[in-house]
């Protein structure tokens, strides 16, 4: 299993009225966490890209156990829970400086070949990289 964690501080304009972090800000959160688990892997979505494979989002879900406010530093964890072929899916957990969990979510993606529009298997060299994580 992979596992990674990285960090995001709500920004005045995340947030609603009330100061809460507005919903729609977590999915944006969550792909901020995807691209750097990614890099920290060893691979960006820029270099997925520049081989001709993209990952558009196929699933979104998220549950909101607590708000979060403007300029706390949350930290996202990340965790792919099964090694991906087509699809890969992550999960999350948000926590607030007080460490207190305040979302959970989870996205499938799917990985498209850019130059016939399909669906493809993942490219090599991320199956390399995540591979020493999932040998039993």
């Amino acid at each position: 299993m992979f596992f990674s964690e990285t960090q995001v501080r709500v920004r005045y304009g995340e947030t609603d009225q009330m100061g809460y972090v507005y919903y729609g800000n977590y999915a944006m959160y969550y792909e901020v966490a995807r691209v750097e688990s990614l890099r920290t892997l060893g691979l960006s979505y820029r270099e997925m890209e520049a081989m001709g494979v993209m990952m558009p989002v196929l699933e979104n879900r998220s549950k909101y156990i607590a708000p979060g406010r403007y300029d706390e530093l949350l930290t996202i964890k990340v965790k792919l829970p099964e090694m991906p072929n087509v699809r890969i899916r992550f999960e999350y957990e948000i926590y607030n400086e007080q460490n207190k969990l305040i979302n959970i979510g989870e996205t499938t993606l799917v990985f498209v070949d850019m130059e016939s529009n399909k669906p493809c298997k993942m490219p090599e060299v991320m199956e390399k990289l995540l591979a020493p994580y999932f040998n039993d």
